[in-house]
């Protein structure tokens, strides 16, 4: 499937490169640029794919109409107030919300549901475990449930936010237990899920050591009074600090 195809542009099996590698800027030649509103990039999201695929008329290729609504009868309340919160249009947010009342009627997402999600756009893997921590970061609240207000502020900073914002989300998601640090046993269980669900399948293939090796190098540069934890403050200094880990940011959409 596209899908696959598209998973194989990651290598490293993880959000934020590998610091121990040539910063794929200086080996391909690329220059770190600011993520861009793009449709593309929109269209590339598996949350996105899932809502908008119910909003497509059968047999109809869905990354063709579902943003060509003329009219979109279905609109949230604020509607306003999440244009101001998010980087999606108004027509973005009004296709989002139709698909996500059809999918989920009564307003909420469980991780039930994205676990379904990820089971059918990643097949070759196990997906359980990185879509229960991919849920728990969207449930910002810890309910169980996310509403469709928190799913699209979710998705509007990891698809069109800035490098700062990403990096404190993808801080939020390395922190498991909400505590404000992340300790290797929090960041080895998130690269073991992302792997589990795809770093089979990624090229070049990765070995199973694959994921504690990534975890070392990283604490090793990012814990810099050595205290066995990384702050908020000690992960976005050298995360910005890093070519590779900025440029890897590009690729970010890959497993989202």
């Amino acid at each position: 499937m596209q899908r696959g195809k598209e998973v194989m542009k990651v290598s490293d099996g993880s959000f934020l490169g590998d610091s121990g590698r040539t910063p794929l800027s200086k080996k391909e030649g690329i220059k770190w640029q600011r993520p861009r509103l793009t449709r593309q990039a929109f269209m590339r999201c598996c949350l996105v794919k899932w809502i908008l695929s119910s909003t497509a008329p059968q047999g109809s290729d869905s990354s063709d109409s579902e943003l060509e609504l003329s009219t979109v009868r279905h609109q949230p309340e604020g509607l306003e107030q999440l244009q101001a919160q998010t980087k999606f249009t108004k027509k973005e947010l009004q296709s989002l919300y139709r698909g996500f009342k059809n999918e989920c009627p009564t307003g909420l997402v469980d991780e039930d549901t994205f676990k379904l999600i990820y089971s059918q756009f990643f097949p070759q893997g196990d997906a359980t475990t990185y879509a229960h921590f991919l849920f728990n970061a969207f449930d910002a609240d810890g309910n169980g449930a996310i509403h469709f207000e928190d799913f699209v502020v979710g998705l509007s900073i990891l698809l069109r936010g800035t490098v700062h914002e990403k990096l404190k989300w993808a801080f939020n998601l390395y922190d498991i237990n909400k505590d404000g640090y992340i300790t290797k046993e929090e960041m080895l269980a998130i690269m073991k899920s992302i792997y589990d669900m795809m770093g089979r399948h990624t090229y070049p293939i990765l070995r199973e050591d694959a994921p504690l090796e990534h975890v070392e190098r990283f604490f090793e540069k990012m814990d810099r009074n050595q205290d066995g934890v990384v702050t908020i403050e000690e992960f976005l200094e050298t995360c910005q600090k890093d070519d590779n880990i900025m440029s890897s940011m590009q690729l970010f959409e890959n497993v989202i």
